[in-house]
């Protein structure tokens, strides 16, 4: 991810903190898709779910770091409109072909010809059933290609980083500021929406939207200036003008601001779990990677990378060269861990989180490698 395309190997190399920020990013992203399960026995199993939302809460900023990444790499856009698009939207729309039909695939075998017990059900994974999961890309992610969506994000992305870039150019640090708080404006709209209702408000027609969202129009008042564009913002800001803090005035503010965002994200979750049971609906509002809370986590976390010095290494830019990879194929071997670490009796729930996690890290590692070796199959994984 970062962008989640490969960068060149040179560009890689000039900045050893990106390195290891995708590799730590591309972690916490397999290892919050390894809470789910936990997080879903909901009051079935307290503990357990207690366990899964407190642990998956932990690592929410993992996808605004991809993004804050791609930031740092690409903005501004120096090449012509259509070189860009055709480099970077092509690059991802091959690996979005190909794992959109490979995972689908990949999870009826293991269903139908690997596994003798799973918690999956056989009954989706039939030729039959099979059939629209290997098109529906056209459309949209299915269950099975759930780490995709973030494809077609960043597509949207793309699509407005060449746009943007000649006003980022000329753009003032106040003028950036002013955007940028805007921006952090609308990370409370998830929030103002959700507690609309307790002050009377009943919508539109029964549409809950706000400022000027209704069942025929979703383009409301902050729709143009909200949502991953500003991570992109913030990650150029923070790479023009970087803080000129001691390491200990850094760590002063970025470790408060994690704690506070993390505390919210979670206790957030279980109180949202009381009020809603089981609606996620309501549940992933505490858990929007564009909410105040996420973000509260993610800016330390750049941060106290970015100022970490670290100096290129290779084993970390190889291992960072890896990442777009293991991000779209890791999904189906957090499903064979789970199943597989559920037979381990007595071993706590944390411990098989995280079991799962380096696993299904190491095998996508493995096959990602071994992927790169070929000039066929580089890249659908580069």
């Amino acid at each position: 991810m970062s962008e989640l395309p490969t960068l060149k190997t040179a560009v890689r190399e000039r900045i050893g903190w990106i390195d290891l920020l995708r590799l730590l990013a591309c972690f916490l992203v397999v290892f919050s898709h390894c809470c789910d399960p936990y997080v879903a026995v909901f009051d079935n199993d307290r503990p357990t779910f207690l366990y899964g939302v407190f642990a998956g809460s932990l690592v929410r900023c993992c996808v605004p770091l991809f993004v804050m990444m791609t930031g740092v790499l690409l903005l501004p856009v120096r090449d012509d409109m259509a070189a860009f698009y055709r480099k970077r939207i092509g690059r991802i729309l091959l690996a979005l072909v190909f794992w959109s039909v490979a995972l689908p695939l990949l999870y009826a075998l293991y269903v139908n010809c690997i596994a003798d017990s799973t918690s999956l059900d056989a009954t989706c994974y039939t030729w039959e059933a099979l059939g629209p999961k290997l098109w529906s890309f056209l459309l949209n992610f299915t269950y099975e290609t759930t780490p995709l969506w973030y494809l077609y994000m960043l597509v949207g992305l793309y699509l407005i980083m060449p746009v943007v870039s000649p006003w980022l150019e000329r753009a003032s640090r106040r003028d950036l500021r002013i955007l940028l708080g805007i921006w952090l404006l609308t990370l409370l709209l998830p929030y103002i929406r959700l507690f609309a209702p307790m002050i009377g408000y009943a919508g539109n027609y029964g549409n809950m939207g706000l400022y000027g969202v209704c069942d025929w129009n979703e383009f409301g008042s902050f729709h143009y200036v909200s949502g991953f564009a500003g991570y992109l913002l913030l990650a150029y800001y923070l790479q023009r003008f970087p803080p000129r803090w001691s390491r200990r005035r850094l760590l002063a503010c970025c470790i408060p601001l994690f704690m506070v965002g993390y505390l919210i994200t979670a206790f957030g979750y279980v109180a949202l779990q009381s009020r809603f049971p089981g609606d996620y609906a309501y549940l992933e509002i505490i858990w929007y990677f564009a909410g105040l809370n996420v973000f509260m986590m993610t800016l330390p976390v750049f941060l106290i990378v970015q100022q970490s010095g670290l100096r290129p290494r290779r084993w970390l830019s190889t291992l960072a060269g890896a990442t777009f990879g293991i991000y779209l194929c890791h999904f189906v071997f957090v499903q064979i861990g789970y199943d597989l670490v559920q037979r381990i009796p007595g071993l706590p729930v944390p411990f098989r989180i995280l079991l799962i996690a380096c696993s299904a890290f190491a095998v996508s590692l493995l096959l990602v490698r071994l992927l790169q070796r070929s000039r066929l199959t580089r890249r659908l994984v580069n």
